[in-house]
């Protein structure tokens, strides 16, 4: 114990004494959260879009002014010619193109129907998706309301009415800061645990003290606690920084116990560390490790949930996805955050972690040579 205690003391002289490493625990999360959850917001506004309108009728006026003041649309161009809408797409100063044929309000009230034509740039794919949707969906609720004013309905109506009402659980007003923040959160401390802990013993090779330390009796598993441990206990102070942020900031307050997160949230740790102490093994320099941890950091992220349903993943996908231990603590975050749940109900979320833990840490012991 004693010489567990003299590393430890060791490691956190090495990180006081460097002010990039405190800038790099402390000062980037709190930035990157501070600015990232409005950068990933799921809702598209302010799509460009242009209306040629061949009709000029009072029914044409009014699905214009209906699509307008929806706040997902700003009217660009408006004019009666599609080839100046067209070149308004090309100099991308409209995303959308919605055409009103001539004769649209007389074929709507004569011929109880009449078509809209609608084109896309869909060179931003996510963009063009959302805006066409949402384009669709205000047509047709404009399209039901022409409909309720021609109905005259008896006082009792004899047809089957059908009226469906929902509810958001766990996220009433559906927003999208209570769903990303917390993602957002596991993702900043993975950064700040593997990066750190990957270059942690490379460090100690490129300036010449692991030999030093390799001809001393210290045990290899004292060693790579020593490397462990103060890395794990800032890695709780970031998180901690990081939920004060989510509240004063954003306001979220978890439905579940902060006791359940800090439990799990310990355990991810170790595992994190475990890999990226397991990287710095492997690496001959600095340079090495930071590139191997960007490399995995990017496939957990792209792979962990945040920004992609994994249920809309591909089999092969899904499976890597059981291997990220990303995936399984930003599923946790969002369940105790939003759902309120306990340590019984992450129980299966908990062992698999404990299971990456040890394996990740046991490898990083069981790599480390020791030379004299």
């Amino acid at each position: 114990m004693r010489t567990l205690k003299f590393l430890l003391q060791k490691e956190f002289r090495q990180i006081f004494r460097d002010p990039s490493i405190l800038r790099i625990i402390l000062v980037m999360p709190v930035i990157q959260l501070l600015i990232l959850p409005w950068a990933a917001d799921y809702e598209m506004k302010n799509i460009k879009l242009a209306v040629v309108d061949q009709d000029h009728s009072e029914y044409s006026r009014q699905l214009i002014n209906k699509i307008t003041s929806s706040g997902y649309f700003t009217l660009t161009s408006y004019s009666g010619s599609w080839e100046q809408s067209l070149e308004q797409v090309e100099r991308d100063k409209a995303d959308l193109i919605l055409q009103i044929p001539l004769h649209f309000e007389q074929q709507l009230v004569k011929e109880d129907e009449a078509a809209l034509f609608m084109a896309i740039n869909a060179i931003n794919g996510v963009k063009a998706g959302l805006g066409g949707a949402y384009l669709q969906r205000i047509i047709g609720e404009y399209n039901r309301e022409v409909r309720m004013k021609w109905i005259q309905f008896p006082r009792f109506n004899p047809d089957t009415q059908i009226e469906v009402t929902s509810s958001n659980w766990f996220n009433p007003l559906m927003n999208y800061k209570y769903f990303m923040v917390p993602g957002i959160l596991v993702i900043l401390l993975t950064m700040v645990g593997t990066n750190l802990s990957a270059i942690n013993i490379v460090r100690e090779k490129e300036i010449g003290t692991i030999e030093q330390i390799n001809v001393t009796p210290i045990k290899k598993y004292h060693f790579v606690l020593g490397k462990l441990i103060p890395f794990w206990i800032l890695g709780l102070v970031v998180l901690t920084i990081g939920l004060t942020i989510s509240r004063l900031f954003y306001g979220i307050i978890p439905a579940g116990s902060f006791i359940t997160i800090y439990i799990f949230a310990a355990v991810y740790l170790l595992a994190v560390l475990g890999l990226g102490l397991l990287i710095s093994t492997h690496s001959a320099n600095q340079q090495q490790a930071m590139l191997l941890s960007f490399f995995l950091m990017m496939i957990f992220i792209l792979l962990g949930g945040l920004y992609t349903s994994i249920d809309s993943m591909p089999e092969w996908a899904k499976w890597i996805t059981r291997f990220n231990p990303v995936s399984y603590f930003i599923e946790v975050m969002r369940m105790v955050i939003l759902k309120g749940s306990t340590l019984v109900d992450i129980k299966m979320h908990l062992l698999i972690m404990c299971g990456f833990a040890v394996g990740l840490n046991g490898w990083a012991v069981w790599s480390y040579r020791k030379r004299s």
